[in-house]
């Protein structure tokens, strides 16, 4: 039942998948692509008046994807050695918030080339490892990424009270938080 078909609208090219969805779903893709899912009982008109009226949204949202592509193909401009250093200081720093539910041991720290995720915490192998990009951030985004990342140790997922102990030790993670974002 599913059908794709080249198209075009208020400026934008599309590519249209019939599928079993309730809604018109549009998507940009990492590359700038935009794709559209829609019900198969809607009328095409109303897919491209849909895409039309959101040409702004995503204009902007493929500038914001050539920013990422842009910021992927730069060398990250701190070395590993360096990055380490910068994260296991921290990590110093917010482990005694934590000790008691480690035992006492500290966790094996990491640091990887990491594209989607600034931290990643797996508390069966007592390891978190961070991505090596985060070392170029504000120092209050690096503690709250460690803090994060240490509260996994508590909570695995990101349910309510893995953000209440996030947020009991750091009452601006928010703010921190936004700063990764620039």
């Amino acid at each position: 039942m599913e059908k794709m078909e080249e198209r075009t609208a208020g400026g934008v090219a599309y590519t249209l998948e019939r599928r079993r969805v309730k809604n018109i779903n549009l998507r940009v893709r990492g590359d700038g692509s935009v794709a559209v899912s829609a019900p198969p009982r809607v009328a095409v008109g109303r897919v491209d008046a849909f895409v039309a009226s959101r040409a702004a949204w995503i204009a902007q949202a493929r500038e914001r994807a050539m920013f990422r592509a842009a910021e992927q193909a730069r060398p990250c401009a701190v070395p590993p050695d360096e990055a380490m250093a910068l994260f296991s200081g921290v990590s110093e720093q917010v482990f005694p918030l934590f000790a008691d539910v480690l035992g006492g041991e500290r966790p094996l720290i990491k640091v990887r080339d990491m594209k989607s995720r600034w931290g990643v915490c797996t508390p069966a192998k007592r390891q978190i490892v961070f991505a090596l990009r985060l070392a170029e951030k504000p120092h209050a985004a690096i503690e709250y990424v460690v803090l994060h990342e240490y509260a996994h140790f508590l909570h695995p997922d990101h349910s309510p009270a893995f953000w209440a102990v996030v947020a009991r030790y750091m009452p601006d993670y928010k703010v921190r938080r936004a700063l990764l974002r620039r």
